[in-house]
C-alpha cells in the first residue's frame, strides 16, 4: 500500500532525524536530545527502521532527482545506521539521484560515518558550524568544543571529485561582533568549501527568552554583521543565488533547496517531517505532515493532510521563489495559473523595478533587493488581498475553467 496519494513523476526526498548530541539555544525546530539519555538512544535503530519502512512504501513510478537527509543531526546515527538508510534510498529510486545531501555537526562527524556516506554516493556533507568562537558557541548552547577536528577530517573525505561539502554560518549570535564574524568567515573560508549558507539569527518563543539575558547584538547591529559576512563571502569568489545561500560556482548551488524555492514536489519521511505535493496542470496541491513526535512515527503515525487551492499554492510560489536569485520559474508559474506573475502583482513588481531593487529583464531581486525580501513579500500579498474583489486572485480561478 503507498504512503501518499500522487500522480506526479516525480519528487525530492527528504528524511528527518529528529535525534541531537545536545540542545542548541536557538533552534525552534523538533529534535530529542540523546545525551544523558538512555531512552531516546534507544529510539535510534527504531527509528531508522521505520524510515526503511516508509521508503519501501513511497509510490513505485515517482523519479527523485534529488535527495536531502537533515534534522536534528543525521550524524548522530553514526556510520552502519546512515549506510542503511542510504542503501534503503538507492534500492528505492528507479534510478540514482542527481544529488544526494547528508548534514552534519562537526562534533559527531568521524570516519566510519564520511565513509558511510561515501561508499553509498553522497555528494554533500552539509556541516552545521555557525561559529569558531567558543565563547559564542557555549552561550548558544553549541557543545562538542572546536569544530576544526570535523571538518579536517571532511575536507579529507568530501574534497574532491563530485563530492563536496557545504559550511552554514550564522551571524547575531550572542558575544559574536565584527572581528568575530570576520574570523568565522576566513577560517570557514580556509577549508575551501564548495557552498556556505550565512543565516541571521531568528529567535521565537522558547528559544528567544532562553538567550535574551546573553550579549545579543541589538538589530541594526545584526543586520549589519549579516551583510558584512555577505560581503566577505562575495569578495572570496562565492556567488549568492538565495537569500542565506552562496556557491563558489554555479553547479556547486544546492539542487535539493532550489526544487524548495521553485516549489517542486518533495516527499518526507520522518517525525515532523513535511510532503509537499503539486498537482502542476491544477495549480493545486497536497501537504502530508507526520506528527513531531519520533515514537509516534516508529509506531506507524500517519501523516495529517491539508489541501493547498490555487490561492494558497499562489502566495507560496512567490514566497518561496523571491528567496531564488532566478526568482519563481516562469514556465511553471505560467502553468500552474495560466498567466505569467506580472498578471498578479504588476504594480509590486514595477514599483520595486523603479527603484532598482527588481532585474528589469526577470521578476527577481537584485543583491540589494534581497536585504528587503520579507518587505517586498508583504506588499506582494497586500496587492494579492486588496484588490477589488480579489481581481488577481479571480484572474487565477478562471484561468483554470477551461
Amino acid at each position: 500500500m503507498g504512503l501518499f496519494d500522487f500522480t506526479g513523476n516525480e519528487a525530492s526526498l527528504y528524511l528527518h532525524i529528529p535525534f541531537c548530541a545536545g540542545a542548541c539555544g536557538y533552534c525552534d525546530f523538533y529534535s530529542l536530545d540523546i545525551t544523558g539519555a538512555p531512552e531516546t538512544g534507544a529510539l535510534l535503530d527504531p527509528y531508522a527502521d521505520a524510515l526503511e519502512r516508509d521508503l519501501e512504501r513511497l509510490p513505485e513510478h515517482v523519479l527523485i532527482p534529488t535527495v536531502d537527509i537533515g534534522g536534528g543531526n543525521p550524524s548522530v546515527l553514526g556510520g552502519p545506521r546512515i549506510g542503511r538508510l542510504l542503501s534503503a534510498i538507492r534500492r528505492t529510486a528507479l534510478k540514482h539521484p542527481a544529488e544526494i545531501t547528508v548534514e552534519a555537526n562537526p562534533e559527531s562527524v568521524n570516519s566510519a560515518f564520511l565513509r558511510a556516506c561515501l561508499d553509498n554516493d553522497v555528494t554533500r556533507i552539509s556541516i552545521g558550524v555557525q561559529t569558531f568562537h567558543g565563547p559564542a558557541r557555549s552561550a548558544a548552547g553549541r557543545t562538542g568544543g572546536d569544530p576544526g577536528r570535523g571538518l579536517a577530517l571532511l575536507q579529507e573525505h568530501f574534497s574532491s571529485g563530485n563530492r563536496g561539502f557545504s559550511i552554514d554560518l550564522m551571524t547575531g549570535l550572542p558575544l559574536q561582533g565584527r572581528e568575530v564574524l570576520a574570523r568565522d568567515i576566513a577560517q570557514a573560508l580556509s577549508y575551501r568549501p564548495d557552498h556556505i549558507s550565512l543565516y541571521a539569527l531568528t529567535l521565537e518563543g522558547e528559544a528567544r527568552r532562553g538567550l535574551l539575558e546573553t550579549a545579543l547584538p541589538d538589530p541594526d547591529e545584526a543586520d549589519e554583521l549579516w551583510i558584512r559576512g555577505r560581503d566577505g563571502l562575495r569578495a572570496a569568489g562565492y556567488g549568492q543565488y538565495e537569500a542565506s545561500n552562496f556557491a563558489s560556482a554555479p553547479d556547486k548551488r544546492s539542487r535539493h533547496n532550489i526544487r524548495y524555492w521553485r516549489m517542486e514536489s518533495w516527499i518526507g519521511l520522518g517525525a515532523a517531517a513535511s510532503s509537499t505535493l503539486i498537482d502542476e496542470d491544477a495549480g493545486t496541491g497536497r501537504r502530508f505532515t507526520f506528527p513531531p513526535d519520533a515514537a509516534a512515527y516508529i509506531q506507524g503515525a500517519p501523516p495529517e493532510q491539508e489541501v493547498i487551492d490555487r490561492a494558497s499554492l499562489l502566495k507560496e510560489s512567490i514566497l518561496m521563489g523571491f528567496r531564488y536569485q532566478e526568482g519563481p520559474s516562469q514556465t511553471l508559474f505560467r502553468r500552474r495559473f495560466g498567466a505569467d506573475i506580472h498578471s498578479f502583482i504588476p504594480r509590486t513588481l514595477e514599483a520595486w523595478q523603479e527603484k532598482g531593487l527588481l532585474y528589469a529583464e526577470k521578476p527577481a531581486l537584485t543583491p540589494g533587493g534581497m536585504l528587503f525580501l520579507n518587505r517586498f513579500l508583504r506588499g506582494a500579498f497586500a496587492e494579492l488581498d486588496s484588490s477589488p474583489g480579489n481581481d488577481s486572485l479571480k484572474r487565477l480561478h478562471e484561468a483554470h475553467k477551461s
